[in-house]
């Protein structure tokens, strides 16, 4: 197999500048391409039935949520009823915990603050209801 260590190649350069060497707008220059983020149209606020843009913080604050729900300190998101289960409390507390573990080092200040927060209040407010039962 022989090949041509140095084959011919030829291509094309499109001089796409839009002004002469000089600064004179060059009248054979093509048209500019569009500017994408003049002519997209704004973009609309989310809808009731669409979920906010999940994030570290709305992920922590569903979970939290879903706690507060089951100690009864809050009607359940869902079924807008307020019910006791210490069981499942425990379990969205334990994965919070279990959030915190494994994120250490590697979250921003707020973002460790708020977590170390709300699993405070979530441990405070799951030993006061076992307690109490």
């Amino acid at each position: 197999m022989s090949e041509d260590p140095n084959p011919q190649r030829s291509f094309k350069v499109d001089d796409r500048r839009r002004f002469s060497e000089t600064g004179e707008p060059r009248t054979d220059a093509p048209p500019p391409p569009p500017d994408e983020t003049r002519t997209a149209p704004p973009e609309a606020p989310p809808a009731a039935d669409q979920p906010a843009e999940l994030t570290f913080l709305t992920f922590v604050l569903g979970l939290s949520t879903e706690a507060l729900a089951y100690l009864g300190e809050m009607p359940h998101p869902l079924t807008r009823q307020v019910q006791t289960d210490l069981r499942a409390a425990k379990h969205f507390i334990d994965i919070l915990g279990l959030l915190q573990d494994k994120t250490r080092g590697n979250l921003d200040r707020g973002e460790a603050d708020l977590l170390e927060r709300v699993l405070y209040d979530l441990r405070i407010k799951y030993v006061e209801r076992v307690r109490t039962r």
